[in-house]
């Protein structure tokens, strides 16, 4: 409590009461200073031979290896660095890692690393260190053999031991790590204990815990004790091993175990615990009584550490501090307790305890101040020269503190008014380890300061804190440090083109803040090598004058530097910049970029479209270079855009009527006085796909006559085709679209000429329309089309037919074929049904033909009365008017008249004319039947169509048509000449003009239907056979 009166301060609270104030001045201006280092990782196994390369800083890292000092910082005496280069090796003392006070304290699985420093300095930049900060990786070699604790190792087991019970086995100690470590224990037995006894491995924590389990029924009195050898050995290559002896007494019966009340015990112990704190308490239970229920406590597996620190009391298993406890030296205390009841045959329990030491703040910060790169210290003085630039590094400086957590978040500043501040030099440190760079704030001045004290303070942020300061003495080196200062930075001057030699420019002057020869100036010129020979400067009053004739428009600027060097050693230079401006004069005429230009433009664009553009230019600026341009011998078709250069179409443009025009551009620059140039201009039109082909040959309405033995492959005709468009516009390809359906004809795709294809055949006759088209190659394609008539004849003396049929092709639409007699193939299969209705009728005729004469033979009279030329009595077709169940044969009588047919015949004759179809029917002109015969065959072609009639003298009668068509117009019957007529006989004595054939009736169809009509005219009987007949008529519709 406070008294009445206010203590006196201390000295430590005055420092910490003066280190506050510091302390919140830093954390404003100094943090935003901080620096970051570099972390370098390295591996290499322990035990390594001296001079072993570890790594290259220069090569592994990309360091440079050249013109640079690398100096260790930290890292002795098992490292050093070579200075030109940055690598890394070892030294005559081995690095152990066992022996590694870093890595003596640590845990399994733990990596073991040796921390080191390297600082890079540039010796040409003679800039600021760099601070590397690196870890090696120590890598453990199996250079340690495990060992049991004791040679001799001894385990009590009750005789009643139940068969599948484990006791576990003491472990073994590897100081190596990993695979290094332990890695097998083996059980070597005797003959006597080889059944008895066997071995098992649990992993417990991370480690190997050998068990030795019973297998078979122990005996105390046949054997009371049993020796059996442990082997141990480790993962390494080659691996180790040692052994012990394992020496198992067989005890008497004791029933019960004890038991620790918990598997695990924890405790925390603050450091610097006096002697006899109590940490914790361990207890364990045993049912049994008397003896064999007291239970002793004992340290199980403990380090000498442990045993040194702590003491166990045996019979209560209180835990207590006999040693000095410095969590700096060991954090945490990891060891088992053994518990053991004092019975005949004793019994234990094992449980494990983890004490974790908790720091308290005991321990100051500490500040280490050491050189760092070129700068050495030597009594605690550095020496530096008030050149060096600002943030130049004069020391290192490593704060740390022993302590953890709050007690080791240490702060550092410096005290005092001093032109240094500390920046941290890697940002990979700790709270409790920190490292900083001493480095200039402003510019050091030997004139002004000398000297400087700096005192530098640590604080952590324990309660109460603790504090250290450490201070360095720092001597300012005088060096000639005023260079020579221009009045101006920046001298811009405007001097005109197409000057004379030697015309002053400009004059420039400096100043020196340094006395005596270091305030002497020589000034010169900097120019790079485009500029060089055109000023030169005065190196005493600093006129700077033109060398050469300027051109702006070869170059409009020239920049260099000034400079200005004193006499000092050494000797110190300033720098000015002299901008010349070249001004412009109207010397040059505007310039077209091209000689002449050619534009090329598509037809039917609309007025006012670009057509092109033009650049020009002038090497002159300002106002000498604005161009007016304007179109010469304007006729109003072109203008153009000043600004741009473009060219506008005010017509539209027609290929087919003009291809191409030409002008002139004018330019006209702005200068006094106005300078111009001239440009032809040519603008070429380019065909668009606008017209269509224009067919010019053959017409339309023209037909080409072609015989029928016309050969194949003979050109038959030839379409020929324009199309005033060009290039690919005006490329034509032909095609026959329609009227090909026998393929009868080709035209080529190129040339237009229409070939025969295939032999002419009768079917082929008529009149053929072939539907060619007629494409471009433009895009979108234009066709024309044309008809191409072919009459395929003998002759041409039908003409009125000809043109008739040309009238129905131009009227017919052009998706129907017009290809030879469309009636043919038609009339082909009447004509093969009347050529069977003829051969029937003259099969039957034959018959009757057959019965007469048999008749004739049984009837001499008939035979004697018979006269040449003469025809059966017509009573032969005339009805029977018998009754038909008459008998089929009678007597003739002789007589020159024959005898009308008996009943008989009447079933023969009724059969004929059921096949013939004849309608009798009496005639008044002739006593003869009349025989109607429909005969629709069509003309076989226009020269065809002939009406035929008998030229026979002697009386026939005339054949009528079919059915009534005496109402129809146009159906009548001609007689023609001589010429056209043709004569159907029964033999072959008969004339006409042309014979009677099967091929009169194969004609090609026509597009006109008609109608034949026709009479089959029997004569009497008396009639001869010459002048049996049939006359046809053609009636068209």
């Amino acid at each position: 409590m406070w008294g009445a009166r206010r203590p006196k301060r201390s000295p430590v609270q005055c420092r910490m009461t003066w280190l506050a104030a510091y302390l919140g001045l830093w954390l404003v201006l100094q943090l935003p200073t901080l620096g970051t280092g570099t972390r370098v990782v390295y591996k290499v196994q322990e035990e390594q031979p001296p001079n072993t390369l570890i790594g290259s800083l220069a090569a592994d890292y990309g360091f440079p290896d050249v013109g640079h000092l690398y100096k260790l910082e930290v890292g002795a005496p098992y490292l050093r660095v070579d200075g030109k280069t940055g690598d890394i090796y070892t030294t005559e003392t081995s690095i152990d890692r066992e022996s590694l006070r870093e890595c003596q304290s640590q845990l399994p699985g733990e990596l073991c690393f040796l921390e080191f420093e390297v600082s890079i300095t540039d010796l040409m930049m003679n800039s600021s260190p760099r601070l590397l900060e690196g870890q090696i990786e120590v890598l453990d070699i199996n250079d340690n053999t495990p060992n049991f604790a004791s040679p001799v190792i001894t385990l009590a087991i009750p005789e009643n031991t139940n068969i599948g019970a484990l006791f576990p086995i003491p472990l073994a100690m590897d100081r190596d790590a990993g695979t290094n470590g332990v890695a097998s224990y083996e059980l070597l037995a005797g003959p006597e204990a080889q059944e008895l006894f066997g071995l098992q491995v649990a992993e417990d924590q991370d480690e190997k815990q050998p068990q030795l389990i019973v297998m078979g029924n122990l005996d105390r009195e046949q054997w009371d004790s049993y020796d059996l050898t442990i082997k141990v050995q480790d993962g390494g290559s080659p691996p180790r091993a040692s052994s012990a002896l394992l020496r198992i007494t067989i005890l008497d019966m004791n029933d019960n175990t004890p038991k620790f009340e918990k598997a695990l015990y924890e405790a925390e112990l603050s450091e610097n615990s006096p002697m006899g704190h109590s940490v914790l308490q361990v207890k364990a239970n045993d049912s049994d009584q008397g003896a064999n229920a007291e239970i002793d406590y004992s340290f199980h597996q403990a380090t000498d550490m442990v045993r040194r620190l702590l003491r166990l009391d045996r019979t209560t298993g209180l835990i207590t501090v006999q040693g000095p406890i410095d969590r700096e030296d060991v954090n945490i205390l990891k060891f088992s307790v053994l518990a053991k009841d004092k019975g005949a045959n004793p019994k234990s329990a094992r449980t494990q305890v983890v004490v974790t030491i908790k720091d308290m703040n005991d321990n100051a910060p500490s500040i280490e101040i050491r050189g760092i790169g070129l700068v050495t210290h030597q009594d605690g003085m550095a020496n530096i020269s008030e050149d060096v630039p600002v943030e130049t590094a004069v020391a290192l400086v490593q704060v740390s503190d022993r302590d953890e957590g709050e007690n080791a978040v240490v702060t550092c500043v410096v005290a005092g008014d001093v032109p240094f501040q500390l920046r941290q030099a890697s940002d990979t440190g700790s709270d409790s380890k920190k490292k900083y760079f001493l480095q200039t704030t402003t510019p050091l001045d030997y004139e002004a300061v000398k000297e400087y004290t700096i005192e530098i303070v640590a604080v952590d942020s324990g309660n109460p804190p603790l504090s250290s300061t450490n201070s360095l003495k720092v001597q300012v080196m005088d060096v000639n440090d005023n260079a020579p200062v221009f009045s101006q930075s920046l001298t811009e001057v405007a001097f005109p083109e197409n000057n004379a030699l030697d015309d002053l420019v400009v004059e420039v002057s400096a100043s020196d803040a340094d006395s005596g020869s270091n305030a002497k100036l020589v000034y010169s010129l900097d120019m790079d090598p485009s500029s060089k020979g055109f000023f030169s400067i005065d190196p005493d009053s600093g006129e700077i004058r033109v060398k050469t004739v300027l051109d702006r428009e070869q170059r409009e600027r020239y920049e260099f530097l000034v400079v200005a060097a004193d006499k000092g050693s050494p000797s110190l230079k300033g720098t000015a910049s002299v901008a010349i401006n070249v001004m412009d004069r109207n010397d040059n005429d505007p310039k077209f970029m091209l000689s002449s230009y050619n534009f090329s433009v598509m037809e039917n664009m609309p007025p006012l479209s670009p057509v092109g553009m033009v650049t020009v230019i002038d090497a002159d600026k300002g106002d000498n270079a604005r161009i007016q341009l304007s179109v010469e011998q304007d006729n109003g078709d072109f203008v153009i855009q000043n600004g741009t250069g473009t060219i506008l179409s005010s017509i539209s443009f027609d290929r087919e009527q003009q291809s191409t025009y030409t002008f002139r551009l004018k330019a006209v620059d702005g200068g006094d006085p106005p300078r111009s140039a001239y440009v032809g201009v040519t603008i070429n039109v380019l065909d668009e796909n606008d017209n269509a082909p224009f067919i010019t040959s053959p017409s339309n309405a023209s037909y080409k006559h072609i015989l029928p033995h016309t050969s194949p492959g003979q050109q038959v005709s030839k379409v020929k085709a324009e199309d005033i468009d060009s290039g690919v516009n005006a490329e034509l390809t032909y095609r026959i679209m329609g009227g090909n359906p026998f393929e009868l004809f080709q035209i080529s795709p190129q040339s237009g000429d229409i070939t025969l294809e295939k032999e002419i055949l009768r079917k082929h006759h008529g009149l053929h329309r072939l539907v060619v088209r007629v494409n471009d190659r433009g895009k979108p394609s234009r066709h024309g089309t044309a008809l191409v008539h072919f009459y395929v004849n003998e002759t041409l003396a039908n003409r009125t037919l000809l043109e008739t049929l040309l009238g129905h092709s131009l009227d017919t639409p052009l998706d129907i074929d017009i290809a030879g007699d469309p009636e043919y193939e038609r009339s082909k299969q009447r004509s093969n049904i009347l050529f069977g209705v003829i051969a029937g009728i003259v099969a039957v005729t034959l018959v009757i033909v057959l019965v007469v004469l048999v008749r004739y033979c049984r009837q001499r009279e008939a035979k004697s009365g018979y006269q040449a030329g003469k025809k059966e009595t017509k009573d032969l077709y005339a009805p029977k008017q018998g009754n038909k169940s008459s008998k089929s044969k009678s007597k003739v009588k002789k007589s020159k008249s024959p005898k009308p047919p008996k009943p008989a015949d009447d079933e023969e004759e009724t059969g004929l004319q059921k096949s013939l179809k004849f309608n009798l029917m009496n005639d008044s002109v002739s006593d003869s039947p009349r025989i109607h015969l429909p005969l629709n065959y069509p003309p076989g072609s226009p020269d065809l169509g002939r009406h035929y009639r008998s030229n026979s003298p002697l009386p026939s009668i005339q054949l009528q048509p079919q059915s009534p068509s005496a109402s129809k117009k146009h159906q009548v019957v001609q007689d023609l000449p001589a010429t056209n007529t043709f004569v159907g006989t029964g033999d072959n004595n008969s004339t006409g003009s042309e014979q009677y054939s099967d091929y009169s009736y194969r004609t090609n169809p026509q597009k006109y239907t008609n109608k034949q009509v026709g009479e089959l005219i029997l004569s009497p009987p008396d009639a001869p056979p010459l002048h049996r007949g049939a006359i046809w008529t053609e009636v068209w519709e």
